[in-house]
């Protein structure tokens, strides 16, 4: 590919003020794919040290205690030390980095901005954002993207609805889709043979179905299943109120996973979660984890989104459920745990669409493609 033959190597900085470093999309994505290709790669962001990992080196910033230190300490500490690395091209992955962005740009910098979400849809779900000045704020925010198209070098989008936002030909879609074989563990066991465990990985959220999917495992037939949480519960003191709930007996909590755990959590279960709620900026995502179990083989449960239930339909690997009811999502766990051969083909159905389509290795070449163009000149 010509993006991989460049003949020099070049400093490639990345930047995020929210994300833990070795973040999906940002580490084990994009950074890894820029190294592969021989470039000098750099990621600042929120971490207890600086260390290098994966040939990726890490600048930590401090974690901060709250959104406000957030917002303007971690913030000014990312500028400031991307200032320190005289990078090439600086990718920064979060809206409240775009005056970082500017400012290096008129240091005469290549600036490249990673938009993961619809951010003028997610800002009319914030609730901690007092609903009078939502509109006005996500209005703002959509402007505010218009003038990035026009100040920074490339603009990055992870689905087709946020790329819809920009329409500008510096904007690329990289979609967040997993490496064909990251997920997939060859081993003897048959599907049949599982243990009766649904998955579930990510963030762990009322807006993401937390409480919906504790409560379904009292509605389920067989109280031999288990649902397995693996994430971070937002906010800490979630855990605490999902424990009072009755189906909290049928949950295994096992945490934070590295890429690997994830890989060890879907090889031993039967079928991936994903009923995330009716919020603006949901109804058109593409749910990474969706994807992930997809690529691990699994079938999935998931909300009966319209973008969401075209495409489990069309690949045939699941089913799609109303994702404020409970007593729906334990019906259609119950159905997947009582039809192996049908879910194990369903499972099929969705690896066969991730080698094929859906895959990283297909999207890493239009990102590799414009840091070419960008580092050309």
């Amino acid at each position: 590919m010509e993006s991989a033959t460049l003949n020099t190597t070049k400093k490639i900085v990345h930047m995020t003020s929210v994300h833990r470093p070795f973040d999906t999309r940002i580490f084990h994505r994009e950074c890894k794919s820029l190294k592969a290709t021989g470039h000098e790669v750099v990621l600042i962001a929120p971490h207890e040290k600086d260390e290098v990992a994966d040939g990726i080196t890490i600048r930590g910033v401090t974690r901060p205690r709250n959104r406000f230190q957030r917002m303007f300490q971690t913030v000014w500490h990312v500028y400031r030390r991307a200032t320190e690395e005289r990078g090439c091209v600086y990718h920064f992955h979060d809206p409240e980095l775009i005056p970082v962005g500017i400012l290096l740009k008129l240091r005469g910098r290549r600036i490249v901005y990673d938009v993961h979400e619809d951010v003028p849809a997610d800002i009319l779900d914030k609730e901690w954002i007092p609903p009078f000045i939502r509109k006005p704020l996500a209005f703002l925010m959509y402007v505010l993207h218009k003038f990035c198209t026009y100040v920074f070098d490339a603009i990055v989008v992870a689905t087709p609805t946020i790329k819809n936002g920009f329409s500008n030909r510096k904007t690329v879609l990289v979609q967040n889709f997993p490496p064909i074989s990251e997920l997939v563990v060859e081993d003897d066991t048959k599907y049949a043979a599982r243990p009766l465990r649904v998955a579930y990985i990510g963030g762990i959220s009322i807006p993401r179905g937390a409480k919906e999917m504790v409560l379904a495992m009292e509605y389920v037939r067989d109280h031999d299943a288990r649902l397995i949480l693996a994430g971070r519960f937002d906010p800490p003191q979630l855990q605490h109120s999902l424990e009072l709930l009755q189906g909290w007996r049928w949950v295994d909590y096992v945490g934070w996973q590295s890429r690997e755990g994830v890989r060890n959590v879907l090889a031993s279960s039967r079928l991936g979660l994903a009923v995330l709620k009716a919020k603006a900026n949901y109804l058109n995502s593409q749910a990474t984890k969706l994807y992930e179990y997809l690529s691990a083989g699994l079938p999935v449960v998931v909300s009966n989104f319209p973008r969401w239930v075209d495409f489990v339909q069309t690949v045939q690997c699941g089913l799609t459920v109303d994702p404020d009811d409970p007593e729906a999502i334990a019906e259609a766990i119950t159905w997947m745990l009582n039809h192996p051969d049908q879910a194990e083909q369903m499972g099929r159905n969705g690896r066969r669409a991730v080698m094929e389509i859906y895959n990283w290795e297909r999207e890493s070449e239009k990102l590799l493609e414009m840091y070419h163009r960008l580092l050309s000149g």
